[in-house]
This record gives structure tokens, C-alpha cells and sequence, in this order.
């Protein structure tokens, strides 16, 4: 059994192999550039540094982090979606847990998620994905409508439709009860 190139089922397998040569090849690069910067500047200070950005990472985690939490608070005590709080707080953590790591790429990268400045870019990134993904999950349940044909509208997956040639109008009035 094969899947289409461009399926939902296709793009999983492609993200679970880019996930594993992700896993494979970054000790690799990491092991390879502390390796550089050991020869540069020497084996203490090389350790120094690593322990220095574990410490800059645990510092910013818990001062952004604070921050994202206390912004989180604040949208749902003001009653709106705290859609980008949520995603501020998981943008945080996760380039927290890069700076907590040790090795010198994963706290660049880490710290490209966690600086105020760089966040938004970051926050973009994790929209575009979880909307795509979003999108993907949606499509795999309900199908995808068919309006080409007379009559095919009350047979989608959704349920019943009004079709298109029909002209009945149904009157009403909405009340909000809050």
C-alpha cells in the first residue's frame, strides 16, 4: 500500500524521518562544534561557556516565562482568546529547554525562541504550523466537499445542506443571554 505524494499520511512519514535525522545528526554537530570551540579557546573556558549559557537559559526561561504566564493571566482575566499568550508560553519553553541543553547550536537556536524581539517570528512559525496541521486533521474527517453535482450537497460528510437551487428562507431572531 502506497500514499499519495502530497497526503496528510505522506507528509507525517516525511516529518517522522526529518524528526529522526534531526535526533541522529544534532549531537553530531553539537559534539563537532564544542569540539571547535575547545581547540579555539581551550577545554576550561569552552566548559565555562557551556555552563554559562545553561545558567543565561535557566535565568531567561524563568524571566520570559514569568512573563508570558502573567500576559496569559491577563487575557483571560480581560475575557479574550489568549491565543498568542499560549503560544508565547510554548515558544518559551521550548527554546528554554534549547538553552538548558548542552551545546552551542541548540543554545543559539534557543535563544532565537526565547529573546522578546526574535519571538514574534517564532510565534509566526508555530501559526503557520499548527494551522496547517489544523487544516490536514479537518480535511482527513470531513472529506472534501463536493459541489460540482446537483444534489450532492445534502451528501457530504457534514451532514445535511441546503442546496443551492433552493430559495426558502427561514426567519429568526438570535438572543444572547449574557
Amino acid at each position: 500500500m502506497t500514499t499519495a505524494p502530497g497526503s496528510p499520511r505522506a507528509r507525517r512519514v516525511r516529518l517522522t524521518r526529518l524528526a529522526l535525522v534531526a535526533l541522529l545528526v544534532l549531537p553530531i554537530i553539537e559534539i563537532v562544534v564544542v569540539v571547535a570551540v575547545g581547540q579555539a579557546i581551550g577545554g576550561w573556558p569552552t566548559f565555562l561557556l557551556l555552563v554559562a549559557t545553561s545558567l543565561l537559559g535557566a535565568w531567561l526561561i524563568r524571566r520570559e516565562g514569568g512573563r508570558a504566564w502573567r500576559a496569559l493571566e491577563q487575557a483571560v482575566r480581560s475575557g479574550r482568546m489568549p491565543a498568542r499568550e499560549i503560544a508565547d508560553g510554548v515558544v518559551v519553553l521550548v527554546g528554554g529547554s534549547l538553552l538548558l541543553a548542552p551545546g552551542f547550536v541548540t543554545d543559539v537556536l534557543g535563544l532565537l525562541l526565547v529573546l522578546p524581539f526574535t519571538r514574534p517570528v517564532a510565534r509566526s512559525m508555530l501559526a503557520a504550523v499548527i494551522s496547517r496541521r489544523l487544516l490536514a486533521q479537518t480535511e482527513r474527517f470531513t472529506g472534501p466537499a463536493v459541489t460540482g453535482q446537483p444534489g450532492w450537497e445534502s451528501q457530504t460528510p457534514r451532514g445535511p445542506r441546503r442546496s443551492t437551487s433552493s430559495d426558502e428562507v427561514v426567519e429568526g431572531e438570535i438572543i444572547d443571554e449574557d
